[in-house]
């Protein structure tokens, strides 16, 4: 009796350095979203704070996790060491998927854009590349350092990311553009991939008041703490507040990163410790209780070349929680949420604190821009259509299976 040949089920390698998996949201979400399209997935990615196990499979992912002890501050010396390391340990694990069976895709989130080096001696055997472009990190560097030799580095290991890609995914329309234009990409190998949380994953939670200190409102900042980020517009922000005598909020802050100390430092010498709640990483009851108690959420990062062109994620998340937005009129931020967000009239601290005081003693204002943004998230951004976009760009290429 002739055998049933069964076909090979198609494999993934998804690589992300920035955080580790399930914590870095899109990443999971992509990665779920391929696994119920039929692909098995594994992730490589660093260890974090709550998430130390080298590897372990979660949900039918299998995570395989690195060290990496260096982050770059700035020069050519710094981004060596930290990619360096980041490399070593990424060839080394798809090194060990490969010896454990095929896999058709490799897929790297950046930052950074060398991550093309690991993937390369798989091209060679028919693997497919996919560049994940989630950050621009030409724009992100030159936002903090200026255009210096780095900068030009950079712009070259994005352009070599582009080169090697079989298919890029962009998180936005201006991404897509980037793509087209600057890496000289093909309409039909882009596909645009937003960051939009899964609204089924979504929790509405009892608030957890602790962090607010009796105060009457909260002014919640959520994500990572980076050096880009403008949690210094933001202290600053307060800190004109607090000299009108305006204090009946508390600044609850949900996140780490590598500026964390350097906040914490700003803080305590505006005088300003009182005022602000850092409650590090959270996840899981405890972050959707903290976001719950949330009666407006800042968007504190500051107009540049670098923030006016990303899809914060901050923006998808308030939205979907019906948590009114105030930020600095940034392009993107702007063109996502409309009129339903609150925007700085000008791009300083002084703006950004005009924008907090006129959200924080108008009740109908907040609640008004809370009903629009809920509304915004509802009608817009749907991941469901997102997850469809990833799948359909898997299916275009047709790896060998």
């Amino acid at each position: 009796m002739p055998r049933t040949l069964v076909p090979r089920r198609r494999a993934c390698v998804i690589i992300v350095e920035n955080l580790p998996v399930p914590f870095d949201r899109h990443v999971w979400q992509q990665a779920l979203a391929l696994r119920d399209a039929d692909w098995a997935v594994t992730v490589i990615c660093p260890t974090g704070p709550s998430a130390q196990l080298k590897h372990e499979r979660l949900e039918g992912i299998e995570i395989y996790r690195h060290g990496l002890p260096l982050e770059a501050r700035g020069g050519l010396a710094g981004y060596a060491l930290e990619y360096g390391a980041a490399l070593f340990h990424e060839l080394r694990l798809l090194i060990r998927v490969a010896l454990k069976g095929r896999f058709d895709v490799i897929h790297a989130c950046n930052p950074p854009d060398v991550i093309f080096l690991v993937a390369a001696p798989f091209k060679l055997f028919g693997v497919r590349f996919v560049f994940d472009q989630h950050d621009l990190s030409p724009e992100l560097y030159e936002s903090r350092f200026g255009r210096t030799l780095t900068h030009r580095m950079l712009l070259l290991f994005e352009k070599l990311s582009f080169k090697m890609a079989d298919h890029v995914l962009a998180s936005n329309e201006t991404f897509r553009e980037i793509a087209l234009e600057r890496g000289g990409k093909s309409p039909e190998q882009v596909s645009v991939v937003h960051t939009i949380p899964d609204a089924l994953h979504l929790r509405v939670a009892e608030p957890d008041r602790t962090a607010r200190r009796g105060k009457r409102l909260v002014v919640g900042y959520l994500g990572i703490i980076g050096f880009q980020d403008g949690l210094d517009h933001l202290v600053e922000a307060v800190a004109r507040l607090h000299a009108e005598g305006l204090t009946d909020f508390q600044v609850v802050i949900i996140g780490d990163g590598p500026a964390l100390e350097s906040l914490s430092e700003k803080i305590e010498t505006a005088n300003l410790t009182a005022l602000f709640t850092l409650t590090g990483y959270l996840s899981g009851a405890s972050l959707w209780a903290h976001l719950a108690d949330f009666d407006v959420g800042v968007i504190p990062d500051p107009r540049n070349a670098f923030n006016d062109k990303i899809s914060m994620n901050k923006v998808f998340e308030y939205s979907a929680l019906g948590i009114p937005i105030v930020s600095y009129r940034l392009k993107e931020t702007a063109r996502l949420l409309g009129d339903a967000g609150a925007y700085a009239p000008d791009d300083t601290p002084a703006g950004l604190a005009d924008a907090l005081r006129e959200m924080l003693q108008n009740d109908d204002l907040r609640k008004r821009k809370a009903k629009q943004a809920l509304a915004v998230a509802r009608e817009k951004f749907d991941w469901a259509r997102e997850a469809s976009s990833l799948v359909a760009a898997y299916d275009r290429l047709k790896p060998p299976g």
